[in-house]
C-alpha cells in the first residue's frame, strides 16, 4: 500500500510498509573511508595517518534512513585505510509490512462500564438542551422522535425515559397557574364581601389581569420567559396588585354621595389618597432593590422574581390611579339618600382622655364633612362600631398596649431557636440518587453482581418506578479498558411515583440497602437542593502529608457518622489501591543510553495498550490500539521484560526495581495543600440544626498536628445567602424609611410606622413553627416583601389621620376618625392578599415548587400580625408620641408653664372621673 492512500479495510492496515530503501553510515574504531557500497569496497578517499587502520570488511551498525537505531544494520566494505575519515555505505532491503510483524483484527471494544434499567442491560443516552432552548419543548420533541427511531434500529430496541425534567417543570407551572387563579377568585370574593357591590368589585378586580398583562409585557421586554420563578412572582403579586385599587375605589364610594357631582367626587377621592397609594406602592417596590446586589445562586435565582413583582406592582399603581377612576366614573352610582349616623355620639373622645367638649365635637364634624360625607350603613357600620370600643380602650391605656406589644416581641425572640431552617428547600422532584462504593480494585463483574442486589432492594420499595444503574467508568480510559482500572463505584438513579411521599421512600430504600451484606459504602442524595443547589454539608479536611490526611479524614468521618440530625457521611479521599511501583535507576539507564522517561515509556507500552488514533472502515470509526500479545502477568515476568539498549537487550531488573505498593488513585489539593472532603447528608427537615451539630462536632475534634477541618457545602451557601438577604432587609428598611420621610415630611412619624416590621416577623415565624415548614431563602424573600407590605396599611391610616389633624382635629379625634374610616380598606387589602396566597400556602395542587409555599406562609403570618399592629398598637404609639407634642403646642399657645399644665391635666382627669361616677350613679338609679 502506498503512502497517502485511504485505508478502507483490514488488509490495507496489514499492508502498511514498515521499511523501504535506506542508507546508513558505518564506522570503525580507528579509521574509516568513503566508498561505494560494492562488495569489494573500492577506495574513494584517503585519510591522514595517525594510526594503523583496519583493512577488510567492517560490520557497521548504521541506522537506516528515517528509521530508529534498532533498524536493520547496513553493511559495507572499508574503502581505505587511514587513521581518521568518514565512510558511507548504502544498501537496499526488502520492504516489511505491518502484517508481517503484527496481528491486525477488529475486536469488540473493551467493556469499561455496565448500564442497566430495571435490571436489564441498556445503553444510556443523555440529551442536554442548549442554554436558550425550552426544556418542555425539547422533551416533547425527543419523545415524539422515539417511535420513529425504534422502527429504524435493528434488534427491536425498547426506549425508556428514566429521567426527564419536563414533567416536573410543566406540573409546577400548571400548579402555579391553578393556584394563581384560585387566589384571584378568593381575592375577588373578599372584595365583594366588603364592598357588597358587583360593579365596585368588577372595577377593582380589573386591576389584576391588567397589571399581570402589563407585567408580562415588561418581562418580554426584559428578556424573561414564563417559568417557575417568574410565574411564582406573578402569583404572589396577585394579592398585592389590588391594594391600591381597593383604597381608591373605597374612597371613591365614600365621596360619591347623593347630590355630589360624580366627576368631582372621583377627582377628590383620588386626590385624597393618591399620595398614600403611591408611597405604599413605592415602599413595596423599593424593598426589592437590594436583591439586585445579592450574589451567587440566590441572586441569580431571585433577581427575575424581584423584577417581575416590581413590574406588576408598578403596573398596579398606574391602573389604580388611571383606569380604576375612569371605570368608577362610568359604572358606579351614588347610593340612595338615607340618614347617616353622626360621629359625635360614636366618637370616643371622652373615653380617650381628651378634652372633647361640644365645641370641639362640632369642629370635628365640620372637618369630617369637608373631607367626605358620612356614608355606608349596615355591615360596615357594624365593623366600625365593633372596632371603636377596642380603639378607645387602646387609647385610654396606651402604655399597657405598648407593654403587651413588647412582651409579644420578647416572645418572638424566644421562639427563634424553635424555627427550623434550610437552604433552597425541597424542589419537589421525584428522583433521588444512590451511590455505592465498593472495595478498590473490585472487578467489573463483581461490581455487577453486587449492584444486582441493590437493584432488587430498590425495586422492592413501594413507589419506585424506575432504577437506572451505571457500573464502573463511563469514559474511554485506556487503563479502565485493558488494565482493570474502572472505578469501583456504582450509581443508581431512582425515579419514583410523583404522588408518593418522597422522604418515606428514601428512608425505606436506605434501610433495605443497609441490610445487604458487604454492600460497601452507600450514600443517598435527593434533588432537595433545588435549581443547582446541593443539600449536603461538606467538611473540608487539610493536612501536609497524605498519611496525616488519611488519619484526619478517617477521624472526621467516624465523628460525622454519629452526629444527630444527619443520615449519612462519606469521604472522597481515594482509598489505597495496590499497584506496581517501577523505580528506574537513572545512572544504570544512562550507562546504556536510555533516560528514565524512555524506560518508563517502554514498560507502559508493554503492560498497557497504546492508543495510536482511529481509522474509518465501512463508515465506522474504529480506535486503533497497539498491544503486546503476551504482556507480563506477574512481578517476576515484569522484571524479566527485555529492554533494548545500545549494547543489546537487558532485563528490566538491571535498570529498575519492581515492587508491589499501595497508594491513592487521586490526590486533591487546594492552594498546594492536600485536601479531602467529608460529605454529610443532613435531615431534610432541619438543615440549621444539622449544621449546628456538625459544627459543634468539628470544633470538638482532636486532629493530628498540621491538620484542620472547616465547614463548607450547603452550610457555607446557606450562611452566605442568609447574611446577604438579612443585610438586604436592613437596606430595604432604610429605603422604606427614606420614602416615608419624603411622604410625611417628618423624621419621627416614619419611625412609628416602621414598628410594624418586627411585628410582621412575629406572625411569620410563629406560622413557620406551627406548620413545621423550615425557614429558607424563599421565606426570607417573603420577609423582605413584608417590609414593604406591612407599612402600606400604616401609611394609608396615618396619612388620613394627618389630613384630619391639618383640618383642625385634635390627636385623639383624628385617630378615631382616621382609623375607623381606614378600617375597611385595611382589612380588605390584608384579607385579599391573605386569601390570594391561601392556595399556595396550603399547597392545594401539591406541585407549586419550592418557592411558593414557604413564601406564602411568611407573608400570610406577617400580614395577620402586622394588621393587628396597624389597627391597635400603632394608634396607641401614635397617640403617646403625638399627644406629647400636642400638649407642648397647647402649653406654648396658652403661655403657661409645664407645672401649671400638669396641674391643669390632673384637675381635668379628676373632673372627668367625678363625671363618670355621677353618670354611673344616675344609670343605677334609673335601673332601680
Amino acid at each position: 500500500m502506498q503512502t497517502g492512500e485511504r485505508i478502507a479495510s483490514i488488509k490495507d492496515i496489514e499492508a502498511l510498509p514498515l521499511t523501504a530503501s535506506s542508507s546508513g553510515s558505518g564506522s570503525s574504531s580507528n579509521g574509516s573511508g568513503s566508498g561505494g557500497g560494492s562488495a569489494t569496497g573500492a577506495t574513494s578517499g584517503t585519510g591522514t595517518t595517525s594510526g594503523a587502520g583496519a583493512t577488510g570488511t567492517t560490520s557497521g551498525t548504521g541506522a537506516a534512513g528515517g528509521s530508529s537505531a534498532s533498524s536493520p544494520a547496513a553493511t559495507g566494505t572499508t574503502g581505505a585505510t587511514g587513521a581518521s575519515g568518514t565512510g558511507a555505505t548504502t544498501t537496499t532491503t526488502t520492504p516489511t509490512e505491518l502484517g508481517d510483524v503484527a496481528k491486525v483484527a477488529i475486536e469488540e471494544s473493551p467493556r469499561t462500564s455496565i448500564s442497566r434499567v430495571d435490571g436489564k442491560t441498556a445503553l444510556t443516552i443523555a440529551i442536554t438542551k442548549t442554554q436558550e432552548a425550552n426544556t418542555v419543548d425539547v422533551s416533547e420533541t425527543v419523545k415524539k422522535a422515539l417511535p420513529d427511531i425504534e422502527s429504524k434500529v435493528a434488534g427491536n430496541p425498547q426506549f425508556t425515559v428514566v429521567f426527564d425534567q419536563a414533567p416536573y417543570i410543566q406540573q409546577s407551572i400548571d400548579s402555579l397557574a391553578e393556584e394563581g387563579l384560585l387566589g384571584l377568585g378568593f381575592a375577588v370574593l373578599v372584595i365583594l364581601v366588603f364592598l357588597l357591590s358587583v360593579r365596585s368589585t368588577l372595577v377593582t378586580a380589573i386591576s389584576i389581569p391588567t397589571s399581570v398583562l402589563l407585567a408580562a409585557i415588561g418581562m418580554r421586554a426584559a428578556g424573561y420567559t414564563l417559568n417557575i420563578i417568574t410565574l411564582a412572582a406573578l402569583t404572589i403579586a396577585i394579592g398585592r396588585v389590588v391594594d391600591g385599587s381597593i383604597v381608591v375605589i373605597e374612597n371613591i364610594k365614600r365621596h360619591m354621595q347623593p347630590g355630589v357631582d360624580r366627576s368631582r367626587a372621583v377627582l377628590d377621592a383620588v386626590r385624597e389618597v393618591a399620595g398614600a397609594v403611591t408611597a405604599s406602592a413605592l415602599t413595596t417596590v423599593a424593598v426589592f432593590l437590594p436583591v439586585a446586589f445579592v450574589a451567587e445562586l440566590v441572586g441569580e435565582l431571585f433577581r427575575p422574581f424581584a423584577l417581575t413583582v416590581t413590574m406588576a406592582l408598578v403596573a398596579s399603581l398606574l391602573v389604580s390611579l388611571t383606569i380604576v377612576p375612569v371605570l368608577a366614573y362610568w359604572f358606579l352610582r351614588p347610593p340612595k339618600t338615607h340618614r347617616h349616623a353622626g360621629t359625635g355620639a360614636d366618637a370616643p373622645g371622652a373615653d380617650t382622655g381628651t378634652a372633647a367638649d361640644a365645641a370641639t365635637s362640632g369642629a370635628a364634624t365640620g372637618a369630617l364633612a369637608s373631607a367626605a360625607d358620612l356614608h355606608d350603613a349596615g355591615r360596615t357600620d357594624r365593623l366600625q362600631r365593633g372596632y371603636r370600643p377596642v380603639l378607645g380602650w387602646a387609647m385610654r391605656r396606651p402604655w399597657i398596649v405598648l407593654a403587651l406589644a413588647l412582651f409579644v416581641l420578647a416572645g418572638t425572640a424566644a421562639a427563634v431557636p424553635f424555627v427550623k431552617t434550610n437552604y433552597l428547600g425541597d424542589s419537589g422532584q421525584n428522583t433521588f440518587t444512590v451511590t455505592q462504593d465498593l472495595k478498590p480494585g473490585t472487578s467489573l463483574d463483581d461490581q455487577s453482581t453486587a449492584a444486582a442486589k441493590v437493584e432488587e432492594a430498590l425495586r422492592s420499595v413501594t413507589g419506585v418506578e424506575t432504577v437506572q444503574t451505571t457500573i464502573g467508568s463511563s469514559g474511554q480510559s485506556i487503563q479502565a479498558a485493558f488494565g482493570g482500572g474502572a472505578s469501583a463505584s456504582v450509581q443508581y438513579n431512582v425515579t419514583t411515583d410523583a404522588a408518593a411521599d418522597q422522604p418515606t421512600i428514601q428512608s425505606t430504600a436506605r434501610d433495605r440497602i443497609e441490610r445487604i451484606a458487604d454492600v460497601g459504602e452507600v450514600s443517598l442524595s435527593s434533588a432537595g437542593g433545588g435549581f443547582g443547589g446541593s443539600s449536603d454539608i461538606e467538611v473540608d479536611v487539610t493536612a501536609p502529608t497524605q498519611a496525616e490526611l488519611r488519619t484526619a479524614a478517617d477521624t472526621v468521618l467516624r465523628k460525622m457518622r454519629g452526629v444527630d440530625g444527619t443520615t449519612a457521611a462519606t469521604s472522597n479521599l481515594s482509598a489505597a489501591e495496590p499497584y506496581l511501583a517501577v523505580q528506574v535507576d537513572r545512572q544504570a539507564a544512562a550507562e546504556r543510553g536510555l533516560t528514565e522517561q524512555q524506560v518508563g515509556a517502554l514498560v507502559a507500552a508493554t503492560v498497557s495498550p497504546r492508543d495510536t488514533g482511529s481509522v474509518e472502515i465501512d463508515d465506522a470509526t474504529l480506535d486503533v490500539y497497539i498491544a503486546d500479545p503476551n504482556p507480563p502477568a506477574t512481578i517476576a515476568a515484569l522484571k524479566k521484560l527485555a529492554i533494548p539498549t545500545s549494547t543489546g537487550e537487558v532485563p528490566l531488573s538491571d535498570l529498575a526495581t519492581v515492587e508491589r505498593s499501595e497508594g491513592p488513585t487521586t490526590i486533591t489539593t487546594s492552594n498546594a495543600v492536600r485536601t479531602a472532603t467529608i460529605t454529610v447528608t443532613p435531615d431534610a427537615t432541619n438543615l440549621g440544626a444539622a449544621v449546628q451539630n456538625v459544627t459543634a462536632a468539628v470544633d470538638a475534634l482532636q486532629l493530628p498536628r498540621g491538620a484542620s477541618a472547616s465547614i463548607g457545602g450547603v452550610a457555607s451557601s446557606q450562611s452566605s445567602a442568609f447574611s446577604q438577604l438579612f443585610l438586604a432587609i436592613l437596606v430595604a428598611i432604610l429605603i422604606v424609611y427614606v420614602i416615608m420621610v419624603a411622604t410625611f415630611r417628618s423624621l419621627l412619624q416614619p419611625l412609628l410606622l416602621l414598628m410594624s416590621v418586627p411585628f410582621a416577623a412575629t406572625g411569620a415565624l410563629l406560622l413557620q413553627i406551627a406548620t413545621g415548614i423550615p425557614l429558607g431563602v424563599a421565606s426570607i424573600i417573603g420577609l423582605l416583601m413584608l417590609v414593604g407590605i406591612v407599612v402600606t396599611n400604616a401609611i394609608v391610616l396615618v396619612g388620613l389621620v394627618n389630613q384630619y389633624r391639618r383640618r383642625g382635629l385634635r390627636v385623639a379625634e383624628a385617630l378615631v376618625e382616621g382609623a375607623t374610616r381606614r378600617l375597611r380598606p385595611i382589612l380588605m387589602t390584608a384579607l385579599a392578599t391573605i386569601f390570594a396566597l391561601v392556595p399556595m400556602a396550603l399547597g392545594l395542587t401539591g406541585k407549586s415548587g419550592f418557592i411558593s409555599q414557604p413564601l406564602a406562609l411568611v407573608v400570610i403570618g406577617g400580614l395577620v400580625s402586622s394588621t393587628l399592629l396597624t389597627l391597635v398598637v400603632l394608634p396607641s404609639l401614635y397617640f403617646v408620641v403625638e399627644r406629647a407634642r400636642e400638649r407642648r403646642a397647647d402649653r406654648i399657645a396658652a403661655g403657661i408653664t409645664r407645672k401649671e399644665a400638669r396641674q391643669q391635666r390632673r384637675e381635668d382627669r379628676k373632673r372627668r372621673r367625678e363625671e363618670r361616677r355621677a353618670a354611673r350613679g344616675r344609670t343605677t338609679a334609673s335601673a332601680d
